[in-house]
């Protein structure tokens, strides 16, 4: 079920001007001016983009990069097993995966240059440090951009809200110094798969059904337009009458509603906010949105009551790990993959999936990992990446890269280039424009 919430206002009709408007202000896309040149769009390899942010960081020894002959303080007490890849390991939690290996590739050489949540997740997402100027589009900001507008926003994000820890939210999730017209525009989902739409906050008793029915819609929102004098209707702005548009639009609706699926598919990504919104980001491949970001979680504590538990396992992580965290990855994961691979979608759809940085080697003091910069992982699919490859290596404790270190710039511009966003282009847009390419996933 598609839930758009609830909408009060005063007037004589039950609904004002300005809590209208409110409407078209939650949809900063449909107004943005879109002037980046598409001339390389030809080019593209990728017609959308599924980013996966395991938000909180999860441990690259635990999961992709095991070091079985590392000493005990480090190793941790996970078995690593084979994959399909000849000479690849990984560990025992990701089963489903390992017997995936040949449909995605694996850096093992990722690096960043911040060692705090949202300074790391600003750097994670735009290939740039926060502050002291001002913050750059995100990679979704740049992808929506390029490629502009359709039924839905070109950059959905998929979550509970924007990602943050204790203190406060990532910077550089947006548009940055672009402004608002480009920040993403938020769904969320829930474990059974309903998605809430918290900033369109529509007419009291307009449902998804009566969404669905363009003839009852159109009564409805008439209703609203004759309540409000002629002229300042034509003095709403295009951010409004787009928005306007977008919900008359039955396509637009039904991609966002999970309801439509059968039982099968929605229980193979499991019944986690994770995996449904995995499920939701395949709906909105299908519906050609550019670029899909999909939020492991809001916050990245373990522990911040009523939230959907990030990776940020500074205690209980092998507890947290193999009982909770890994069987949903695997889990909802796979089931993606297999999702693009069976409908035929893989060719077109990037897929990355990364943190924002590793975990501790050495296990700390509370048996478990805290936050580490130097080394982490990232996976790629589809869209023109080679599957089955390993890219770069760490050494033998998983501290450092011994080969080919990634740099965030390098995964956005990976992921530009696959778009058909150039160098030339990012260069006209002053963005990644001298960010190398990880040539070795193509």
């Amino acid at each position: 079920m598609l839930d758009i919430g609830g909408f009060q206002a005063e007037s004589c009709l039950g609904v004002s001007r300005r809590a209208f408007l409110r409407i078209g202000s939650a949809l900063p896309f449909v107004s943005a001016s879109l002037t980046s040149s598409t001339a390389n769009a030809k080019t593209a390899r990728a017609k959308s983009t599924v980013f996966v942010w395991l938000w909180g960081a999860p441990s690259h020894l635990d999961t992709f990069d095991p070091k079985p002959d590392a000493p005990t303080a480090y190793r941790g007490p996970f078995s690593s097993i084979g994959t399909k890849t000849p000479g690849v390991r990984f560990t025992e939690l990701v089963p489903k995966l390992a017997a995936r290996s040949d449909r995605f590739s694996l850096v093992r050489s990722n690096i960043t240059h911040d060692g705090g949540h949202p300074g790391a997740g600003t750097l994670g997402m735009t290939g740039y440090k926060e502050g002291p100027g001002p913050i750059k589009p995100s990679f979704g900001s740049i992808a929506a951009r390029h490629h502009g507008q359709g039924d839905l926003p070109p950059y959905l994000m998929l979550g509970r809200g924007v990602p943050r820890d204790v203190v406060r939210p990532v910077q550089g999730y947006g548009g940055g110094d672009w402004g608002k017209a480009y920040d993403p525009f938020m769904v969320d989902c829930g474990e059974l798969g309903e998605t809430n739409v918290p900033a369109l906050k529509l007419l009291q008793g307009l449902s998804p059904e009566r969404m669905a029915d363009r003839r009852s819609l159109s009564a409805k929102l008439d209703e609203v337009r004759r309540g409000i004098r002629e002229d300042e209707f034509d003095q709403w702005d295009d951010n409004t009458r787009r928005a306007f548009s977008l919900l008359t639009s039955r396509n637009a609706v039904q991609a966002l509603d999970l309801s439509q699926e059968d039982e099968k598919t929605r229980s193979a990504y499991g019944q986690t906010s994770f995996g449904q919104s995995l499920l939701l980001a395949r709906r909105m491949v299908e519906a050609e949105v550019p670029y899909i970001h999909v939020n492991w979680s809001e916050y990245v504590e373990a522990f911040t009551p009523n939230t959907d538990f990030g990776w940020d396992t500074h205690i209980h992580n092998f507890d947290l790990l193999p009982n909770r965290h890994c069987p949903i990855f695997d889990r909802a994961f796979s089931a993606f993959l297999d999702d693009l691979y069976d409908r035929g979608l893989i060719d077109s759809t990037l897929v990355a999936c990364m943190g924002e940085f590793g975990r501790t080697p050495k296990i700390n003091r509370r048996a478990a990992r805290d936050h580490w910069p130097q080394c982490y992982f990232s996976l790629w699919a589809g869209g023109g990446i080679k599957a089955g490859r390993v890219v770069g290596a760490s050494d033998r404790l998983a501290e450092h890269p011994i080969s080919r270190p990634i740099e965030p710039s390098a995964v956005g511009a990976t992921i530009m280039d696959q778009m058909g966003i150039d160098s030339v282009a990012r260069a006209e847009l002053n963005v990644l424009q001298d960010s190398e390419v990880i040539h070795e996933l193509l």
